[in-house]
């Protein structure tokens, strides 16, 4: 197992340099004494064309960047492991990674759809989740997104769809944003992406980390016996902290604030030792089940309701280690539907069968030619042979006289397998040539309304506030009446509150909503509630209670968040009581949008000085707004009075909870180990949505 595991590290330990404490040299290998000016004749002479150094150089500047992914171009990635449960798929599937319980080592990359490279982390958009597994078998990449369904049907609407979603042909505006005219025309035209429309105004689309985000292949997939059996399969990541979103009003400050926000959490949270970890899940069908449903498996905008098919837990992943180089990793990593191990096949899905042709020519053009599998992040721990040759990038120095099939010169080899080969899917396939789709895919409204149905007040009311955003920067209004007319078709009273806020008639009654509901939908209804890697913001200043913020901040510390010392000033903090305190960062470089929670500790001193500073009360105000725990204690409860933070403050030593606000008027040495724990149990609890400041009005 443990050889398996290591397999990888080896094979990149092999590409891996290490530039300290070397001499500079070309790319040759000659060895340079000067890198400072070119060759030239004379002090202010021409530039000699002989200057090789010179020339090798700015060759290679000119050629470091690869043209980046036409969608999800802006990802993160990391390195881990993937382990099976309990081998009980082995009745299902030959893929032996999903059987074995061996750890299997992973890469995942994170990502945005619509936006370039340099688009900031938050975004309002699809997230890509796409893992390679390096198997025994050859790599299995799962490419899937953070939403369980998409915009289209057919993979050859997907050029139409990118071309819409992205910035304006004349303008080149706007950057990473839904928010325009091409993208609603095309949507309000297509009714099929109504579905995948109301994910993406969910909170959703507005993920508060990459380790508190759901994964789907989206796809139906087939699990393939032993015997050649088939059994449908879609595939889920669930992540161990719960699946948790920012605000939009938050989004669109992190971007200004720290628009690597995603990635750096990713980043931090490994570099600590925090390791994001996932449980894999399937939904299992089997193949006489097929047309049981009301709707058709192959329809990638479609979802199988949990409620109807369990997500049965099937492994874990973990990711535990950064890449070393963005660029020759992070970057160069290429994914693709068609790589498949024995065990897993394609169902005749029409989106998955367009990913399967357009994965592997994007990768040829990105990558410089046919051998992109060779460059280290993308080389299986399987051995590869075969008889393909040349090519722009051959790492290989492949011996022998032939490059054929069947040869006798080379003794037939590489020849074909016998065992553990992959075998497709054998399956009985009729029909004419035609260009239309099945009947069985025209439900267009359905589950968009059982998405809408199973969301919580407070998340409807921010899918309300999302089209309204959106089609507000509509200039068209005949598009806005139109998607309007659309959400009509899902429910009245959604398309009725939009219509409100965009400036259109509000529709007339629409189709009877049917009423069913799917809770495992919603974010909000059944949370997981936990503190750990949860980010909180301390706000002190000379003369705060040194005492008091020790005992509370080891207390959430232990519980597993991570606690931060805000002050007007980095360095030492003059203590009122007990020690003097380090402050990690200063108040003005950071915002409470960075921040899960805020609390404002006692200390006469500090809170008459961060009541004068008009950052520290916007903070907490903010975070307030932002429906976040807020706690303080001692005189630290008259900022939260100077901030306009809730009515029902302590007015004596109890301790005070309300609407996620917690306070106590005790000082350092009468502070109740019970303070900590009231504020732990409300950063548990996400937000605290009782007390909504930004909801619209029904």
């Amino acid at each position: 197992m443990a050889e398996h595991t290591d397999a990888k590290q080896r094979q990149l330990d092999e590409h891996r340099v290490d530039d300290s404490d070397r001499a500079l040299t070309t790319q040759q290998g000659v060895r340079v004494d000067h890198d400072d000016d070119s060759l030239t004749t004379g002090g202010r002479g021409p530039t000699l064309l002989e200057d090789f150094h010179a020339r090798e150089k700015i060759t290679h500047f000119d050629h470091e960047r690869i043209p980046e992914r036409v969608v999800h171009a802006r990802g993160a990635g990391a390195y881990g492991y993937f382990e099976a449960y309990d081998g009980w798929l082995s009745d299902y599937t030959t893929a032996e990674f999903l059987t074995s319980g061996e750890r299997i080592p992973v890469f995942v990359r994170f990502s945005t759809v619509a936006g370039s490279r340099g688009s900031a982390d938050t975004v309002r958009d699809v997230r890509g989740f796409a893992t390679k597994f390096y198997t025994r078998q050859g790599n299995y990449d799962l490419v899937g997104n953070n939403m369980p369904v998409f915009f289209i049907h057919d993979g050859i609407k997907f050029p139409d769809f990118v071309h819409a979603v992205k910035p304006e042909p004349p303008n080149e505006i706007p950057q990473a944003q839904s928010a325009h005219d091409t993208f609603w025309d095309f949507v309000s035209l297509q009714p099929e992406s109504l579905h995948m429309v109301l994910w993406l105004m969910s909170d959703r689309a507005l993920p508060r980390s990459y380790r508190m985000m759901q994964g789907f292949g989206v796809h139906t997939f087939r699990l393939v016996d032993a015997e050649g059996r088939g059994t449908f399969v879609k595939f889920h990541w669930k992540p161990r902290l719960g699946t948790h979103s920012l605000v939009w009003d938050e989004c669109q400050k992190v971007a200004g604030k720290d628009p690597d926000f995603n990635r750096r959490d990713l980043w931090d949270s490994i570099e600590a030792g925090r390791f994001p970890e996932w449980e894999l899940g399937v939904q299992l069908v089997d193949e006489a089940d097929e047309h049981s449903f009301d709707f058709d498996l192959l329809d990638a905008t479609k979802i199988i309701p949990e409620e109807e098919v369990p997500v049965r837990p099937a492994g874990r992943m973990v990711l535990d280690r950064n890449p070393e180089n963005f660029f020759a990793e992070t970057e160069q990593i290429a994914f693709h539907t068609a790589n498949v191990v024995p065990g897993i096949d394609f169902t005749n899905d029409p989106l998955l069968q367009a990913r399967n042709f357009s994965y592997l020519d994007t990768q040829l053009i990105r990558l410089g030619g046919p051998n992109f599998s060779q460059l280290p992040v993308n080389r299986p721990v399987a051995a590869v042979h075969h008889n393909q040759r040349d090519g722009y990038g051959q790492h290989y120095i492949h011996k022998g006289q032939t490059s054929y099939f069947k040869n006798s010169l080379g003794g037939g080899c590489p020849a074909v397998a016998d065992a553990d080969t992959f075998r497709h899917y054998t399956e009985a396939v009729s029909g004419k040539k035609i260009r239309e789709r099945s009947p069985s895919f025209q439900d267009y409204y359905s589950q968009a309304t059982l998405f809408w149905n199973s969301m919580t007040v407070v998340e409807r009311e921010h899918i309300v506030a999302a089209f309204r955003f959106e089609l507000g920067k509509v200039v068209d209004k005949d598009i806005r009446a139109r998607t309007v007319h659309e959400l009509n078709r899902v429910d009245h009273d959604l398309a009725a509150r939009v219509a409100a806020g965009v400036g259109v008639p509000e529709p007339g009654s629409g189709e009877p909503n049917h009423g069913r509901t799917s809770p495992a939908l919603s974010q909000v209804a059944a949370p997981v509630r936990s503190v750990a890697t949860r980010k909180v913001a301390v706000l002190l200043a000379d003369g705060v209670d040194a005492t008091g913020v020790r005992k509370f901040t080891d207390a959430l510390s232990e519980a597993g968040a991570i606690v931060e010392l805000l002050a007007p000033h980095e360095g030492e903090i003059a203590a009122g009581t007990g020690d003097p305190l380090t402050a990690d960062r200063q108040l003005n470089t950071m915002a409470s949008v960075l921040y899960d929670a805020v609390v404002v500790p006692c200390g006469p001193d500090s809170v008459d000085t961060l009541s004068e500073d008009g950052y520290a009360v916007h903070f907490v105000a903010e975070a307030y707004k932002h429906a976040k725990a807020v706690a303080a204690s001692g005189s630290g409860v008259q900022l939260l009075e100077r901030a306009g933070v809730g009515s029902r403050l302590a007015k004596d030593e109890t301790i005070v909870v309300a609407d996620g606000v917690v306070t106590t008027t005790a000082a350092a040495d009468d502070l109740p180990g019970e303070f900590a724990t009231a504020f732990l149990a409300e950063l548990a609890m996400h937000r605290a949505w009782q007390r909504r400041t930004d909801s619209v009005p029904a």
